[in-house]
């Protein structure tokens, strides 16, 4: 059974920094495209950045130069490090693969 669970998240306020982790299990996790997506409120889920398993990383606009998706096929983890937050960058975060998504890490930023 495929598991993923986020964590990490929190209220920050604007220009702040946190990191996001996803433990994944259940499946082939070195060897698979992994993302991350979010969902403002009262908004549809937006793609935030993906990393395939050869490491080359890609990110939507409105966060490229402040975020960066990383992994770590040791411990089975992806990550978000997310710096100079803005509060358009609140919402649920959510980790994917293929079609499946974990139960998500609250990210507020706000003064």
């Amino acid at each position: 059974e495929v598991q993923l669970v986020e964590s990490g998240g929190g209220l920050v306020p604007p220009g702040g920094s946190l990191r996001l982790s996803c433990a994944a299990s259940g499946f082939t996790f070195s060897s698979s495209a992994m993302r991350w997506v979010r969902q403002a409120p009262g908004k549809g889920l937006e793609w935030v950045s993906s990393i395939n398993s050869g490491g080359s990383t890609y990110y939507t606009d409105s966060v490229k130069g402040r975020f960066t998706i990383s992994r770590d096929n040791a411990k089975n983890t992806l990550y978000l490090h997310m710096n100079s937050l803005k509060t358009e960058d609140t919402a649920m975060y959510y980790c994917a693969f293929e079609s499946l998504r974990g139960q998500g890490t609250q990210v507020t930023v706000s003064s």
